[in-house]
């Protein structure tokens, strides 16, 4: 079975993490086991994410930039990567984030974890709790992961 790891911060309001859950969702109609890791309770491990198939990363719009927990993940990812690649690129992976109005972290998520390997799906953004439409949206790029994970 394809492993979808959904890698989120959440905490005050508790919107990237509504995201997130709709994410797995999707992945698991899809047919795939999903984990769920929310960065503000746990360390995000690159073991972990070498361990999986395909992955979404979620965070919340802080002034414009990524929530610390994924940015230490990157750090993280980037020194495994150079000890060892294998299991750590190449991935295809998904983004979602919200926002409470500026919405300006889309371009630095999307650059930054351009990296992780290829893109699958549009990034879905949230203002503030999300609507009906995002969390399908959400399942959807869940659905998609699964398939792309599945080969």
């Amino acid at each position: 079975m394809a492993k979808v790891l959904v890698l989120f911060h959440s905490q005050e309001h508790g919107n990237t993490a509504a995201m997130a859950r709709a994410v797995a969702d999707g992945a698991r109609e899809g047919g795939a086991d999903a984990q769920l890791v929310n960065t503000n309770d746990e360390r995000a491990s690159v073991e972990t994410y070498r361990g999986a198939d395909a992955a979404a990363f979620g965070s919340p719009d802080y002034y414009s930039y990524i929530a610390g927990g994924l940015k230490v993940f990157l750090d993280d990812w980037f020194i495994a990567k150079k000890g060892n690649a294998d299991g750590l690129t190449g991935k295809p992976f998904g983004l979602f984030y919200s926002h409470g109005g500026g919405g300006k972290v889309k371009g630095t998520l999307e650059a930054l974890f351009a990296r992780m390997g290829t893109r699958i799906g549009q990034t879905v953004e949230s203002t503030g709790h999300p609507s009906d439409a995002v969390i399908d949206a959400c399942k959807k790029l869940g659905r998609e992961l699964a398939a792309a994970a599945a080969g």
